[in-house]
């Protein structure tokens, strides 16, 4: 009489531990990258009254006359499947579409989450909601990552520039009429950039001086100082209106206050679009030209590879550093630490780390978080279940306490 009530004891415990996790779940429903948990109940001890008998001669064998010692939580597991994905507009919002976790770095200390709201602090980390740093790979000052080093925090300093780049090279193509008159000129203009990253125009004049030949001039625009000189100082044209010669010329400037002396070459004959003289309208421009103003840091935005891609004044990007993203072989055995971030234990396996979209791992959806994946109508039925397994152990102790009373009352 004693062991049932003492089952029924087990079985409030084990349904109150149900109804904690489903509590919880129900609490995270709306918290981004929370994984719900689900429990499973297992039988307590068993208490043998009489073995099993495997019988003798004419008597047969006898099966075990055993008795339950109630219930116990066997595991609390966690669901780890894909949350819907709630869009936020804001740049350092992102998800794992798949599978991983970002990393987070406190000290030696490493976590891991699916919620990817992250943000800068005032030194320039990159960090999530509760100061833990993002690791990945930091750019070098080209721009370029090697993803086979040691992971570190991300930093973008506010106020990082990008250092100016003096024009080298010019292409020029379009067309020199052959129908303009002799003496006819015109021009074409292009910015350039000094070593200090101030910007220049550039005056190209083609005059025509005779059939198939023009001549070249190179100036500075208003406002500029500074010495041109020219290494050619015509082009000629081939019947069939292509470039003869030259197809290229250097133009040296020189004395530009405060800056290095520019030597920039000029292609004539690009292969998509050169000069050529044909017939109509002379139109000669600018195909492409190099170097660039300095650049101060506007804005960031994070590519579905982990990429993280800086966003200058002058119009220029380049990549600034990387995400990691880990996998294990155990996703079920990382340990809740709490703020919806996991730790590596002896049964998850080690973190095997990597860029996003990479093998098996998930690509990142920017401007946007993994919500919970808790299923309401899965835990109110959990909810019932519980509730009604806990009530019926209450009915199993309030049943034996009333055999008791009957065996106490017998004297009566």
């Amino acid at each position: 009489m004693m062991r049932s009530m003492f089952s029924g004891v087990s079985g409030l415990r084990s349904h109150q531990t149900m109804m904690d996790v489903v509590g919880n779940n129900v609490a995270n429903v709306n918290t981004p990258g929370y994984k719900a948990s689900q429990v499973t109940f297992q039988e307590a001890l068993t208490q043998t009254v009489r073995g099993a008998g495997p019988g003798t001669g004419p008597i047969g064998g006898t099966n075990p006359v055993q008795i339950g010692l109630g219930t116990q939580v066997a595991t609390v597991d966690g669901i780890f499947t894909q949350g819907t994905a709630q869009t936020t507009g804001r740049a350092t919002d992102v998800m794992i579409q798949g599978e991983g976790y970002f990393i987070l770095g406190r000290g030696a200390e490493r976590f891991y989450t699916r919620a990817g709201s992250f943000g800068f602090d005032h030194d320039g980390y990159l960090v999530n909601g509760n100061g833990l740093q993002v690791l990945g790979w930091n750019a070098d000052a080209a721009g370029n990552v090697d993803t086979s080093q040691a992971i570190g925090a991300i930093r973008i300093p506010a106020g990082q520039v990008i250092e100016p780049q003096p024009t080298e090279n010019v292409t020029i193509g379009g067309n020199l009429s052959a129908d303009a008159e002799i003496g006819s000129a015109v021009r074409s203009s292009v910015t350039i950039y000094d070593s200090l990253g101030n910007a220049h125009e550039l005056v190209l004049t083609f005059t025509k001086t005779a059939a198939g030949q023009w001549s070249v001039a190179a100036q500075l625009g208003a406002g500029s100082t500074g010495t041109v000189s020219i290494s050619a100082t015509s082009v000629q044209f081939n019947p069939d209106g292509t470039l003869n010669t030259p197809q290229s010329f250097d133009i040296d400037i020189t004395g530009i206050p405060g800056s290095q002396d520019l030597s920039i070459a000029v292609d004539l004959n690009d292969q998509s679009s050169p000069l050529v003289q044909y017939g109509g309208t002379s139109n000669p421009q600018v195909i492409s030209s190099d170097g660039w103003a300095m650049g101060v840091l506007q804005g960031v935005s994070i590519g579905a590879d982990g990429t993280i891609t800086a966003q200058f004044s002058n119009g220029l990007t380049q990549p600034v550093a990387v995400i990691a993203t880990a996998t294990f072989v155990n996703p079920g055995g990382l340990n809740r630490v709490g703020e919806s971030t996991f730790a590596a234990s002896a049964n998850s396996g080690a973190a095997v780390i990597g860029q996003p979209a990479a093998g098996d791992r998930g690509m990142l959806t920017p401007g946007a978080l993994e919500m919970s994946n808790v299923d309401l109508a899965r835990e109110f039925t959990n909810l019932i279940i519980a509730q009604r397994g806990f009530q019926a152990n209450s009915r199993i102790i309030t049943a034996s306490d009333e055999l008791l009373a009957d065996l106490v009352n017998i004297r009566r």
